[in-house]
């Protein structure tokens, strides 16, 4: 299990904004120049309602209110979603995925990583583009469909369906994918321009 199952968690998982708490960690004074430094970076890649969700999460597998997740965290956080039978193994290769203690900040920078990998819009509007010859803009959706589910890393019934959930198809069938594009990149479409 890797960093996918941290973010799980911020996505299974939400406190109303009054239940947040103050993060106890400080940094020691002698590292606390570079620490701003660093930080400073990894909060400007999200705004403040992000940031806020990504504390909510934080304190959600706090579970001990240390300020860092620890192995502990983890295991009660599985378990306060169901899962009991974690092996160690599994959460030590959760944490292994961090540079060293997971307090907020490292948290948030693990999260900014991840998020970075993010193709750019245009890389993906490529990729629908060889299943839309006439660039219409538009993909069948029954197309789309057995692509997905026949070729490379194929989709199950189940992920199809929460697809055209998230995206559904308009009144002809079709399948939007720029707007889909857009929204995988920026965010909802309610955001959009």
């Amino acid at each position: 299990m890797q960093c996918e199952s941290l973010l799980g968690f911020h996505a299974a998982v939400r406190l109303p904004d009054s239940q947040l708490q103050q993060m106890p960690f400080q940094p020691a004074k002698k590292a606390k120049k570079k620490t701003e430094a660093a930080g400073s970076n990894v909060f400007s890649m999200f705004d403040q309602s992000q940031i806020l969700e990504f504390k909510e999460a934080f304190t959600i597998m706090d579970q001990n209110r240390d300020g860092f997740i620890d192995k502990g965290d983890l295991r009660d956080t599985f378990a306060a979603l169901g899962r009991i039978n974690v092996k160690s193994e599994e959460l030590e290769a959760m944490l292994k995925e961090a540079p060293g203690a997971i307090n907020f900040t490292v948290f948030l920078t693990m999260f900014g990583n991840k998020l970075k990998g993010t193709d750019p819009e245009e890389t993906i509007l490529n990729a629908f583009k060889i299943f839309d010859p006439e660039a219409s803009g538009h993909i069948k959706a029954d197309y789309i469909k057995q692509m997905l589910m026949t070729q490379a890393d194929r989709f199950n019934e189940e992920e199809i369906k929460q697809m055209f959930e998230a995206f559904p198809p308009d009144v002809s069938g079709n399948l939007d994918y720029k707007n889909l594009c857009y929204v995988i990149t920026h965010g909802e479409e309610k955001d959009r321009e």
